[in-house]
């Protein structure tokens, strides 16, 4: 089992910087990637950028001008650092981690967080 925490979030104005932190616990040996989603009110979650234990950082498209994922493996956390927010970007962000199901990882291949609020003033 893998048990995920966010933090960072909050109301900021228009123009600042946030950083996003996710930190992992438990089972943090079978993670094979950590990923960051977000979701719009009424919404489905959709994919920020992903940061793949053996692998290349991913960004969606258009994210990459203003979002930043990195991830420090020997503090099994994982950041974003969003710039020039905009309100746009207001929505609750979720980390995610994907997990080896081989024994003895498991019983899950994925777990969420609980999600951290964002709000962008104009």
């Amino acid at each position: 089992q893998v048990q995920l925490v966010e933090s960072g979030g909050g109301l900021v104005q228009a123009g600042d910087s946030l950083r996003l932190s996710c930190v992992a616990s438990g089972d943090t040996t079978c993670i094979t990637a950590m990923v960051w989603y977000r979701q719009f009110p009424g919404d489905q979650r959709d994919l920020v950028a992903a940061a793949p234990r053996d692998g290349p950082i991913f960004y969606a498209a258009s994210m990459k001008e203003r979002f930043t994922i990195s991830r420090d493996t020997a503090k099994n956390s994982v950041y974003l650092h969003m710039s020039s927010l905009q309100p746009d970007a207001t929505a609750v962000y979720y980390c995610k981690a994907y997990a080896e199901l081989e024994p003895p990882c498991g019983p899950n291949s994925d777990y969420w967080g609980q999600g951290t609020q964002v709000t962008v003033s104009s």
